[in-house]
């Protein structure tokens, strides 16, 4: 009896072992089948055998989740009233089994990612109210914000965030408001970084006269079109917040908060950062955030506000002395070419426009795609037509060397691509004609400037 037992539930093992092969062999031809389908996007005839390797193998590859979640919104779009309600659960229940069945990508947390596009689709189908996609997109980011990359779905979390504040009714402060902003625009500017990073190194093999291969040409053409969404909803992101944080509201907000917070080097940074960037440095009580700020924590970015604060009160040499200190105590490269590009920015403001080119170029050794830096110095030059060369061709001659470096933003930085290249277009445009340079019978010569640029440009040819 014992031994009859044993017999049949080896054939039991032996039969559930078969069922389970041939399920296996099924799901990998269904898994194939809706695969190739889905890669030239027929999602009609991907979806029956997608769907059918969800329900009988969830686990057997994550293209059921990527690929699933274009095949859901194509059936969105296309399904009937009745049933597009249906569809859009689906893709929401979706996105859950996604997280339970493959939380990860190649060993690496890709929760952050997942529940981000969750949101986002809640918002695009309407799926839910502000305050659950809000509340799904800072699950994202608190739980896993290094794979919470997508500009578009960083940028609604903030914009969900100010739609709840502007509401009036969800309990959200203006202080929660500003404290959200500077979290976002942080991570924006850490994806900036890791994009600038890999672009960098292109550039580089580039001006080092070496030839790009086909991978990274790809490559830059990527990186270009991120950089470019990272730009447009950062500024997105700027143009929100502007309407809130004016000084009107920032220095009391500041002074309010400082006795609880006076301890704190990152909120006083953000705040210091905050005032700087609203035109509130002026006020007295920038005073005491930034001495706060290098009292409690000396830092590279406390040692610049002093440096502002002295540039203010007319002590140029001292706010130099500062500038350079800040300088020296940041270690990051880009980092230190933010701050470079400040003080660029500073000296251009101040008239001291050989100070704003020397600074911008060390910003551009720390950070070659900083195509904001070729801007400016761009817009330098161009300032200097008139007071640079001694004929009026040569005057005119300086709009040359402001097209290349405009030129040059655009190559190097696709954020501003289009500024740049309207920016060159423009000074060109302004620059000798060929009719001129056919008159002075000069083409291909060298035009020498000896003002503040001592520099040169050379003649185009005809």
């Amino acid at each position: 009896m014992k031994s009859l037992k044993i017999l049949l539930t080896l054939m039991a093992l032996v039969s559930f072992g078969a069922v389970k092969s041939q399920n296996s062999e099924e799901c990998l031809q269904n898994l194939s089948i809706f695969a190739e389908y889905a890669k030239v996007k027929n999602y009609t005839e991907a979806y029956e055998p997608w769907n059918k390797v969800r329900q009988e193998c969830p686990t057997l590859n994550v293209a059921i989740y990527s690929y699933g979640e274009r095949i859901l919104k194509d059936r969105i779009q296309n399904a009937s009233p009745d049933q597009v309600e249906a569809v859009k659960a689906d893709l929401i229940k979706l996105f859950d089994e996604w997280l339970l069945n493959f939380p990860t990508k190649r060993n690496v947390k890709v929760v952050g990612d997942i529940l981000s596009s969750k949101a986002q689709a809640m918002l695009d189908y309407k799926i839910a109210n502000k305050m659950e996609a809000y509340k799904t997109f800072d699950q994202a980011f608190t739980s896993d914000a290094a794979s919470f990359t997508n500009p578009k779905e960083l940028y609604n979390y903030f914009k969900t965030f100010y739609d709840l504040y502007r509401a009036g009714d969800q309990g959200v402060t203006m202080e929660q408001l500003f404290t959200k902003y500077e979290e976002v625009s942080e991570k924006f500017e850490v994806e900036a970084t890791n994009l600038a990073k890999k672009l960098d190194l292109i550039i580089k093999k580039q001006e080092a006269g070496e030839p790009l291969n086909s991978r990274e040409v790809r490559s830059k053409r990527i990186y270009g079109i991120n950089s470019n969404a990272i730009g447009t909803f950062l500024r997105n992101l700027d143009a929100i917040i502007s309407k809130e944080a004016t000084c009107v509201n920032l220095v009391p907000l500041y002074q309010r908060n400082f006795e609880e917070n006076k301890t704190d080097p990152v909120w006083l940074k953000r705040a210091a950062s905050r005032m700087d960037s609203k035109e509130c440095s002026d006020d007295p009580f920038f005073v005491t955030l930034v001495e706060s700020l290098h009292n409690l924590d000396p830092s590279a970015d406390s040692a610049y506000y002093l440096g502002l604060l002295k540039d203010k009160s007319g002590d140029s040499d001292a706010a130099l002395n500062y500038y350079e200190e800040s300088i020296a105590l940041e270690t990051d490269p880009y980092r230190k070419a933010k701050i470079l590009y400040k003080i660029a920015i500073k000296f251009k403001n101040a008239g001291r426009k050989s100070s704003a080119r020397a600074y911008a170029q060390k910003a551009l050794k720390f950070q070659p795609s900083m195509g904001r830096a070729y801007l400016m110095i761009s817009n330098l030059y161009a300032s200097s037509a008139n007071s640079c060369g001694e004929t009026q061709f040569n005057k005119r001659a300086v709009y040359w060397l402001a097209a290349q470096m405009a030129k040059k933003a655009g190559e190097v930085d696709a954020s501003i691509k289009k500024l740049a290249l309207k920016t060159a277009n423009s000074y060109v445009g302004r620059a000798p004609s060929k009719t001129d340079i056919f008159t002075q019978g000069n083409q291909g010569a060298t035009i020498k400037f000896d003002c503040w640029m001592n520099t040169s440009v050379k003649v185009p040819d005809l």
